[in-house]
């Protein structure tokens, strides 16, 4: 197996595993961590909620993976391309990892907002609020860096046909809808998560990706790829 398609299966592998996970997290946190009550909500579904919060770290991890799994074959092409969305997808990865570590702080605060009384569930109430809020900024800033970094590459992707460009065009379009839901969450006060059916056609372009990369990985180099052509004299 050559660097390329070792490269192209790690990244298909973790496109599935990120859209998945980000996709599952949020199925599984938003109607226990949103409106009134989220944190009596989380007192009866810790283990929701924790396995939410685990699903979030192993999409940061994920993130972060792809754009060092398709580091080296884009830096051949563009080294600053390359080198960008690998900072701004670990920049998400991040993000990511703060916004779980505050939704397993969550099960702390409820705990013992169950157990208290009076003006110390108010006192909790407000630190709950806190930390909601918090991690719905972590997500959406992980959210902005997520769009930045895979526009870098399907950039690139797109310049160098090392894709199809019906396949990276998609995902170039597919960022448009996702950058509005970030705008939305930001101006809108809501989760970035909330708005699914922006988030769609990027989850549906990174499966399609993924098979691709998995089934057919990138086009091959022209053979003369790196060959310096000296015209003959007559």
């Amino acid at each position: 197996m050559t660097p390329e398609r070792r490269a192209s299966v790690s990244a298909g592998v973790l496109f599935i595993a990120g859209t998945a996970t980000s996709l599952a997290s949020s199925a599984v946190e938003h109607p226990v961590l949103t409106g009134t009550g989220y944190l009596t909500r989380i007192t009866e579904n810790t283990g929701r909620v924790s396995t939410g919060g685990l699903l979030e770290l192993l999409a940061a991890g994920a993130s972060a993976g792809i754009a060092v799994a398709l580091y080296p074959v884009l830096r051949a092409r563009s080294e600053s391309l390359a080198l960008g969305a690998v900072v701004f997808r670990a920049l998400e990865a991040v993000m990511y990892a703060v916004g779980a570590v505050l939704t397993l702080s969550l099960l702390t605060v409820a705990r013992y907002y169950e157990q208290a009384s009076g003006p110390g569930r108010g006192a909790l109430q407000q630190i709950g609020d806190a930390l909601t809020g918090v991690r719905d900024a972590a997500i959406l800033a992980g959210v902005f860096a997520y769009v930045l970094g895979a526009l870098m590459y399907y950039c690139l992707l797109y310049r160098t046909r090392l894709l199809p460009r019906w396949l990276t065009g998609w995902g170039i379009a597919a960022e448009a809808p996702m950058l509005a839901a970030c705008f939305a969450a930001l101006f809108g006060h809501s989760p970035v998560t909330s708005f699914t059916l922006l988030i769609v056609p990027i989850a549906v372009q990174e499966m399609v990706l993924a098979v691709w990369l998995l089934a057919k990985g990138f086009a091959p180099r022209p053979a003369t790829a790196g060959l310096t052509v000296t015209p003959g004299r007559g």
